[in-house]
């Protein structure tokens, strides 16, 4: 595979054995064409939405606060000239060139990719010094940002604070990140981060669920595929002198019951398919606005494409298609095209397959994907 300019020159299995999740990596000049600015005004703009996640950080003479948006547009507006930072998940959901950014850290799978967030911070902006459980990748765009780092394993957290601020954090290492430079950090290694001058940092994040996370989520899915045969029921049950205990036999019997449930390697590869393609629950898809019938839809594809909308994602495991948390019905023939359609989320109109071309209008219909140069903003 061939070096990743992302990686500064290092190829994806470079970077996956000797960095990814293992020790820090600075990138200089990793991207510096990173497309149409984002403004203040346009990023207030988003933090304004009921759809959109946004948060809003001030440290004022040492006391920090933390508000959650959508935000009033005065809010914003009174905002001084320093040391606060205006944070924005998912960008990626409502602006193209960003979405296109997001998908160039193809190197991971796309069901470790989580979202890019975009910070603006002005001069003094922080979140203070913290760690995160999960890998991230940090892009400096516009002014400068000085970035300490440390492999510490004091993660002590100040009391009573309304963020998870380390409470004695000890710099190792400090780099002033440029525009266009990049540094990748690994889950649990505490940085601290504060803007020179007004700028962005946008943040690639990756999906780690907890383990309670996932046998949680794992048993909701079991919950609605479980078929158990029988009642309770005690033919032989005995007197007891005291009627409010629980007897033995009742705990033998419910136990023999719940042994009767089971799962298979499948199961668990279903349930991943459904649960990492699941959306967000502040996301809603715009179903199409054009009035076509499948004929004139099909028509339309052939000639321009399809693009998956940028809050779509499609994960596949052989033969089996997961899309915004359905299961895709796939034909046989498909397999390939669909495959071609998750990995590089668009597809030419001279390959789709008639019995594709059924579930795409479909999926169109509701918002999932849409016609080349029509992409839902």
């Amino acid at each position: 595979m061939n070096p990743n300019p992302l990686l500064g020159g290092l190829t994806p299995q470079q970077f996956l054995a000797d960095y990814w999740h293992k020790k820090p990596l600075l990138i200089r000049g990793a991207l510096k064409d990173v497309g149409p600015e984002i403004d203040l005004a346009w990023l207030s703009r988003l933090a304004q939405q009921d759809d959109v996640e946004s948060r809003l950080i001030e440290c004022k003479s040492g006391r920090w606060s933390i508000e959650s948006g959508p935000f009033r547009p005065g809010r914003l507006r009174k905002l001084p000239g320093t040391d606060w930072t205006l944070l924005v998940q998912n960008v990626n959901h409502h602006l193209p060139h960003i979405a296109d950014i997001l998908w160039r850290f193809d190197f991971i799978p796309y069901a470790r990719l989580d979202d890019l967030m975009v910070s603006y911070a002005p001069p003094g902006g922080t979140v203070g010094p913290h760690f995160d459980s999960y890998d991230v990748f940090l892009l400096q765009v516009g002014g400068p940002k000085r970035w300490q780092i440390a492999a510490q394993d004091d993660m002590e957290l100040v009391e009573g604070a309304p963020l998870k601020i380390l409470k004695d954090f000890k710099a190792e290492e400090e780099y002033i990140l440029e525009h266009g430079d990049m540094l990748y950090l690994p889950p649990r290694y505490a940085h601290y981060g504060v803007a020179l001058e007004p700028g962005m940092t946008y943040s690639v994040g990756f999906r780690a669920p907890s383990a309670q996370e996932l046998a949680t989520q794992f048993l909701v899915y079991l919950q609605d595929r479980l078929c158990l045969e029988g009642m309770y029921a005690d033919p032989g049950l005995a007197w007891q002198a005291e009627p409010a205990k629980i007897g033995e036999s009742m705990v033998d019997q419910v136990l023999d019951t719940l042994k009767r449930i089971d799962w298979k390697r499948e199961d668990v590869a279903d349930f991943l398919g459904h649960y990492l393609t699941d959306p967000k629950a502040h996301v809603f898809f715009d179903g199409a606005e054009d009035e076509l019938d499948a004929e004139a839809f099909a028509e339309a594809a052939r000639g321009r494409g399809i693009s998956l909308d940028l809050k779509s994602l499609i994960l596949y495991r052989d033969g089996a298609f997961y899309c915004n948390g359905e299961k895709l019905e796939v034909e046989g023939d498909d397999v390939a095209l669909w495959q071609q359609l998750a990995n590089r989320r668009c597809i030419d109109g001279d390959s789709l397959s008639g019995s594709m071309l059924e579930m795409l209008y479909e999926g169109w219909q509701i918002g999932y994907w849409h016609l080349q140069g029509a992409v839902a903003q």
